[in-house]
């Protein structure tokens, strides 16, 4: 049987148009920059050329492009090895668990099922389920960038990166977890005098900063949004939760960014390599 690798990259979806679009906007570079599968052939190992076909897909919202869609779109072009990619913040998201156990992953909390119910995968195709974002070298350099135009004298500032969070046990610990990590890496890199975390469920962000103002008197302070795309959390929330405090902030979300693209390419050819029997 020819086998043919395939990827569906999942995000949450919105109803505004340019989320979507610059979701998409990044699949596309992706799908774009990936090198045709199997393209040494032996005579001893013959494989099969051909470009990887990459579909966006959606958690909710967009219709006509949900999950179901990209799973029976790459099924119809002849997918027979899957690698399913959220592209997520975090791995505290119950969103990610949501949907790994929809495609017979098991559940992160033995306490927890999951809210959707089986995807409908064809019986010739496997599935490898992938890592959300989490803490990444790639992405602290994003941060960063994001940043700068913000910061003049890093030695007296401090950064609080702020993410939506969980009050789930299990995911609030893997939601601290990786955004510790990646606060410290930005930190590291900036040359920062320190770097914290909020998140917004639970509504930490504003105590958190108030906390830190009274320690740290003199120090600036800087409000990092970790979010996928610009939208009603990083320009209406996040400072609705900081009203009357004194930070710096642009709301300047992860896409559009190069990075994510670097960041998505890097896992599915990590991916492509193991299989490179195709």
């Amino acid at each position: 049987m020819v086998r043919k690798p395939g990827v569906l990259v999942i995000s949450h979806g919105s109803r505004e148009a340019d989320w979507v679009k610059l979701v998409d906007e990044a699949v596309g570079a992706v799908h774009k920059s990936l090198k045709p599968f199997g393209a040494a052939v032996r005579e001893s190992n013959p494989k099969p050329i051909g470009t990887v076909p990459v579909v966006s897909a959606f958690l909710e919202i967009v219709e006509g492009r949900l999950i179901q869609d990209g799973i029976d779109q790459l099924e119809a072009e002849g997918v027979t090895e899957l690698y399913v990619l959220p592209l997520f913040v975090s791995s505290g998201s119950t969103h990610v668990d949501d949907i790994a156990q929809a495609f017979g992953a098991q559940p992160v909390s033995a306490a927890r099922r999951g809210e959707l119910a089986p995807f409908r995968v064809g019986a010739g195709m496997s599935v490898r389920f992938g890592l959300p974002i989490d803490d990444d070298a790639d992405i602290a350099e994003l941060l960063l960038g994001n940043i700068a135009e913000l910061s003049s004298a890093p030695a007296r500032e401090r950064l609080l990166l702020v993410a939506h969070g969980s009050r789930e046990a299990v995911f609030h610990g893997r939601w601290r977890s990786g955004m510790g990590q990646l606060a410290a890496r930005v930190r590291e890199l900036g040359g920062f005098a320190g770097a914290d975390i909020a998140m917004l469920l639970p509504n930490q962000a504003a105590c958190k900063l108030r906390a830190l103002q009274r320690r740290y008197e003199g120090d600036s302070f800087l409000v990092v949004p970790l979010f996928l795309s610009e939208g009603y959390f990083t320009r209406t929330v996040i400072p609705g939760r900081l009203e009357g405090l004194d930070y710096r902030y642009n709301g300047r979300a992860l896409l559009p960014n190069p990075y994510i693209v670097r960041w998505m390419e890097r896992q599915i050819e990590s991916w492509l390599r193991e299989g490179d029997a195709w």
